[in-house]
């Protein structure tokens, strides 16, 4: 493969936040939300300036660590080259560690720009392929695979014997699902949240899943009256219950109010899935301890906006 040639303007992507599993769905479904993060990269003649402002202004590392820099990196490598240099302005506003796809959205955005700065990019990575990739650097394709695509995603990947891509399909909500999020104060670790699911579960809580992700599918497209049912989990939730209390008692409070609410991906963020008539009954029970969001839907996924200045809009 002949070494790449790559745009000398600087190119912008736009990233949505995402939350996964919405319940039953684990490591599987993924809904895009309406708050974004920005990446401006420019190639340049050497070395590597990264620029961070928002979410992990104060924590992130500045150069070749960084998520978005890796990812950009691995996506490179597979374009066929590196580029001499690099200058990356990232506009954060996806809270960093709350199970809202931060980590997802980083990876993504690598990857799209590095597609996009890359002349012929398209071409020497498709869609499929960049799910892939950003499904091999993430270790799961749930939460890219709705960053990438935007909508309600099902995400999967090829068994053992079928190979190692990952695919997803995408399907439209209903225009009457309101996302609202409860954001707390302090961070829970993915590594931690995983750690704490057992190795197997009981045949009927599998079966018990099974039939709630099932459900799940046409509730949240075409009938989000059975959202309550349909977002029961007894894969992960209770299972996690010891490094978020705070959000299984919110979890709880909420679907005993007959509001549809799950933990969102590894948590602690707290997703309900509400309607116009019942998404300020939801907001009113975010305490003191919590940031509550009323967020629209996203049904883009990412890609390359006009350029702009990185804390615009």
């Amino acid at each position: 493969m002949p070494a790449p040639a790559f745009r000398a303007a600087a190119t912008r992507v736009r990233v949505p936040a995402t939350s996964a599993n919405l319940g039953p769905g684990f490591d599987s479904f993924g809904l895009a939300l309406g708050l974004y993060d920005d990446v401006v990269v420019r190639v340049a003649d050497s070395g590597l300036d990264v620029d961070i402002a928002g979410e992990g202004a104060d924590t992130l590392a500045r150069d070749e660590r960084h998520l978005v820099v890796r990812a950009m990196r691995a996506a490179f490598d597979r374009l066929g080259g590196q580029p001499r240099g690099l200058e990356v302005v990232c506009a954060n506003r996806i809270p960093h560690g709350r199970g809202l796809g931060s980590s997802s959205a980083a990876i993504v955005a690598g990857i799209v720009a590095a597609r996009a700065v890359t002349v012929g990019g398209a071409e020497l990575m498709d869609d499929a392929a960049m799910l892939t990739l950003a499904s091999e650097i993430e270790g799961h394709p749930d939460n890219v695979a709705a960053c990438l695509l935007g909508g309600f995603t099902i995400a999967w990947t090829d068994s053992e014997h079928s190979g190692h891509g990952a695919h997803a399909i995408t399907l439209t909500p209903s225009t009457e699902v309101v996302p609202v999020v409860f954001v707390p104060a302090n961070p829970v670790l993915t590594e931690v949240a995983r750690g704490l699911l057992p190795a197997t579960v009981p045949h009927a809580d599998a079966a018990a899943n099974v039939g709630r992700a099932a459900l799940f599918v046409e509730a949240v497209t075409r009938r989000p009256e059975l959202l309550l049912a349909a977002t029961e989990d007894r894969l992960h939730q209770d299972y996690r219950t010891p490094a978020m209390p705070q959000s299984a008692a919110l979890v709880a409070r909420l679907r005993a109010e007959g509001i549809p609410a799950a933990i969102s991906g590894a948590g602690p963020t707290v997703l309900a899935l509400t309607d116009s008539g019942t998404a300020d009954k939801a907001l009113g029970f975010a305490g003191p301890d919590w940031a509550a969001h009323r967020l629209g839907l996203d049904l883009d996924g990412a890609g390359v906006r006009p350029l702009a200045a990185p804390g615009a809009e």
